[in-house]
């Protein structure tokens, strides 16, 4: 090793200690010391609203909260297939005359707290994510369609569920995989409740878990911190504090894993993605998704989108093979139905090519010829795929623009956009969509039913037809029969639903070629016990 190099090592390590200690707070002979153990990452985490698990319903979230909480059972890595134990180191599925019965027998494990976890912390963590009505309820309430009843503790040890016949109990165990199932300990939220809000409040920016990390601090839009759970029984042999760094420009992103600041970046752009391939410094990883990143047209009465024939203009109008070439330089793929490829259910027809004169000849029929102004919601930062929200959003405007529709772009940071979203209040908006747990249903229901209060429900599409074919989808066990049902619900949605599916990105990460043991799985799950460090 040269002088020089030598010397510029001991600058890159001085230069990150500093910056550690200052984020944290420690003496910088401490911020050296913890940098091998420290994993630091850069992204767009904006959509960051809560760290309870039975509220937060968007990405960052659910990220942050499978490191904090466990679940019953799960899916290990890129199987997304196999469900694997967790929490319950056994269960078993029986039939009843109402329905099923799922009966989970519990591994030894401790909260955060050095409290056992028993039988009546998932009873508690289940029945309060059910009692406060959730943005995330309604996995519990609408498809497992449990209630308080369902659920017994027959010993310390033993959680039984009763599902009715309307229930699928293997769409019921893979949802239980997402963070809305997290196990809480109930004496610490009861600790913490305030005027019957099961803790919420104080979950909001604490845990209460026995996942392998536990929360130090949330600083809001700076960055959240997490260290390492000694009582937890998944061990993180290497690494002891996680920090997720703000950085909603990718250039801020790229600047600092270039000086050695973090080690992994959530949000390169498909240029600098496709140059840091060839860089030696870095591994380029192009994760897969089942996320969809899609046009919401609220479709309520007296909305500019009421009208079918506007919505399918809109999906006539948009250039998808434009922004999957030009744009995402092929970090994306093209489909146009809700259920994403690599699901069962999954439809490749292309059901709206670009076509600007059928686009205006259904506005007109829709007595629009002469087009509309609308608010056009977006993210500020990094969109899926890695191109820049607003590169993506003036695409849009161009391509609505040729139809007569004038998208006044209104950007705004993730989590304003989402609460807006959530409450019915976004006329136009581009945001993304993955499904809660890896089957066909996590997307069919929230995008099909109204009465999930979830996607179909934000942009004001009550269509009883979709909504009675994604319920009868979800609880059919015949395989060809859930195929065929499936068909009719994306083809159904294709010509008439509130939706225009923009692509299915990849998800660019970049991470230090010194770090291993790092996957993201296309459900967006990261395992930090599991990355180390050189």
């Amino acid at each position: 090793m040269s002088q020089q190099t030598a010397s510029a090592q001991k600058i890159h390590s001085f230069s990150r200690g500093l910056a550690l200690a200052l984020s944290l707070g420690l003496s910088l002979a401490s911020a050296q010391n913890a940098r091998q153990s420290t994993l630091v990452i850069g992204g767009d985490f904006s959509d960051l609203i809560t760290l309870d698990p039975g509220v937060s319903y968007e990405f960052s979230g659910s990220l942050v909260a499978g490191n904090l909480y466990d679940t019953l059972v799960i899916y290990e890595g890129n199987d997304l297939k196999t469900l694997k134990p967790r929490l319950a180191s056994s269960w078993t599925v029986t039939p009843t005359a109402t329905g099923s019965r799922i009966t989970f027998k519990l591994r030894d494990a401790k909260f955060s707290t050095g409290r056992p976890v028993t039988a009546a912390d998932v009873i508690y963590s289940l029945t309060r994510v059910i009692a406060l009505k959730t943005p995330s309820s309604f996995l519990l309430t609408d498809v497992a369609n449990i209630t308080a009843k369902s659920l017994s503790a027959p010993d310390a040890k033993t959680v039984v569920m009763d599902i009715p016949k309307t229930a699928n109990p293997n769409i019921v165990l893979a949802l239980l995989t997402f963070n809305v199932a997290g196990v809480v300990d109930a004496t610490e939220a009861k600790a913490h409740e305030v005027k019957g809000d099961f803790g919420t409040a104080w979950l909001k920016d604490h845990s209460a878990g026995s996942g392998p990390f536990v929360l130090n601090r949330w600083d809001r839009s700076a960055q959240v911190a997490l260290d390492v759970n000694p009582n937890a029984f998944r061990k993180s042999p290497n690494i002891k504090r996680v920090i997720l760094r703000y950085m909603t420009e990718s250039a801020a992103q790229q600047s600092s894993l270039n000086s050695g600041e973090i080690d992994v970046a959530w949000n390169y752009t498909p240029d600098a993605f496709k140059a840091a391939q060839s860089n030696p410094k870095f591994k380029a990883l192009k994760t897969d998704t089942f996320m969809l990143s899609y046009l919401g047209m609220n479709s309520a009465k007296g909305m500019p989108f009421e009208d079918a024939r506007v919505r399918e203009a809109v999906r006539y109008a948009v250039d998808q093979d434009g922004i999957i070439d030009s744009l995402l330089q092929g970090l994306g793929r093209k489909t146009q139905t809700i259920v994403p490829i690599g699901l069962t259910g999954s439809d490749p027809k292309i059901y709206y090519p670009s076509n600007i004169a059928k686009a205006k000849e259904l506005m007109k029929a829709a007595g629009k010829a002469d087009g509309f102004s609308v608010d056009f919601l977006v993210s500020t930062g990094s969109c899926s795929g890695g191109v820049p929200c607003q590169d993506l959003a003036a695409k849009i405007q161009a391509d609505l623009a040729k139809i007569g529709i004038k998208a006044n772009i209104k950007q705004m940071v993730n989590s304003e956009l989402y609460t807006t979203y959530r409450a019915q209040k976004a006329p136009l908006i581009q945001a993304d969509w993955s499904p809660d747990y890896p089957d066909a249903d996590g997307n069919g229901t929230p995008l099909s039913d109204y009465a999930a209060k979830s996607l179909a429900w934000r942009n004001g599409w009550n269509n009883p037809q979709a909504s009675k074919l994604a319920q009868t989808a979800a609880i059919e066990t015949n395989a060809a029969k859930r195929l065929a049902q499936y068909g009719q619900l994306t083809a159904l949605l294709a010509k008439d639903g509130p939706f225009a599916i923009l692509y299915q990105p990849y998800k660019p990460v970049v991470i230090q070629a010194g770090v291993s043991g790092f996957s993201r799985n296309a459900n967006g799950d990261v395992q930090f016990e599991k990355i180390s460090k050189k």
